[in-house]
């Protein structure tokens, strides 16, 4: 596997559904980390991933504790619309694990200011805008990953 997508807390269905397909094409495995603004049954999730879910890689985790005891010596990054370096700078490797907030409010203080070396934003050019969709954002960071290791 390429790299490893990780939905802290998702909210909406249909942006995990389209990550999960992206996934799917990418190589890409997904972790879902609870509590989820959505039943994994959700209409609206299988709708966005069609019928590609059961040939996805899906790991679920209890809370986020449970997910960091697993993956303590894992190669970790992290996403948010508050960090100083660039995605573009991010020293992509195989099996990395991409790490994304929930939608209304991003990750958790405790991973963006414990993590600030490995925090990075896609640069955003207008001050009329808090965020990228989720989904959006995750296709960027995915396929940057991808062209940086000459995967694609």
């Amino acid at each position: 596997m390429a790299f490893n997508v990780v939905l802290v807390e998702p909210e909406i269905p249909n942006n995990t559904g389209n990550i999960g397909r992206l996934c799917l094409a990418s190589g890409a495995d997904l972790h879902l980390i609870k509590p989820f603004g959505f039943e994994l049954n959700d209409s609206r999730l299988k709708r966005a991933g069609l019928d590609y879910w059961q040939h996805l890689s899906v790991f679920i985790y209890e809370n986020l504790a449970a997910f960091m005891t697993e993956h303590t010596n894992k190669n970790l990054v992290y996403f948010s619309s508050h960090a100083t370096k660039s995605h573009w700078t991010i020293p992509f490797e195989n099996d990395m694990f991409l790490v994304f907030g929930k939608e209304s409010v991003g990750l958790p203080p405790t991973l963006t200011e414990n993590n600030t070396n490995e925090l990075y934003k896609i640069p955003m050019y207008s001050e009329h805008i808090r965020s990228l969709n989720l989904a959006n954002a995750v296709g960027v960071i995915i396929y940057e990953g991808l062209r940086q290791l000459d995967s694609i």
